[in-house]
């Protein structure tokens, strides 16, 4: 599997005020890295309106729906970090991880994910993380 998460891909001050703004801001990256076709997008807000992608800790990591699968041209994920917490559907959420895969690709890389955001103070890290270097630097050992 190649790397699917580069910098450009990542954002440490994203600008979104609500999660549906969230989803469209990492699913531009997914599109503007050519990983994903726009109608994506939608489809990773149509997974959010059938169902939550929060997972605690300050993540959400929004998701096309199976429908969508034709849209995505290669494995990758965006980050976008905010400086003051979105309300996700009444959770707090810090970072917002955007996910296209192929072929599963995707899973082992949303493992490597939830290891990071189970330890709280990695996940603390990560929120806090002021540049896009750093927050790259953070997370760049899921493309292990």
């Amino acid at each position: 599997m190649s790397e699917v998460l580069t910098r450009a891909a990542c954002r440490a001050e994203g600008t979104a005020r609500t999660y549906e703004e969230a989803i469209r801001e990492a699913g531009a990256l997914l599109v503007e890295g050519g990983a994903v076709e726009p109608a994506y997008v939608e489809a990773m807000l149509e997974r959010e309106r059938t169902m939550t992608t929060f997972m605690g800790n300050g993540l959400a990591i929004p998701h096309g729906t199976l429908d969508a699968t034709d849209q995505i041209r290669r494995s990758a994920i965006s980050v976008v970090r905010y400086a003051e917490p979105l309300d996700w559907k009444g959770s707090p959420v810090r970072v917002v991880v955007g996910i296209a895969g192929v072929d599963g690709q995707h899973l082992e890389v949303l493992s490597r994910i939830a290891l990071v955001f189970a330890d709280t103070d990695q996940a603390q890290r990560v929120a806090e993380a002021g540049t896009t270097d750093e927050l790259y630097g953070l997370l760049a050992g899921v493309n292990a």
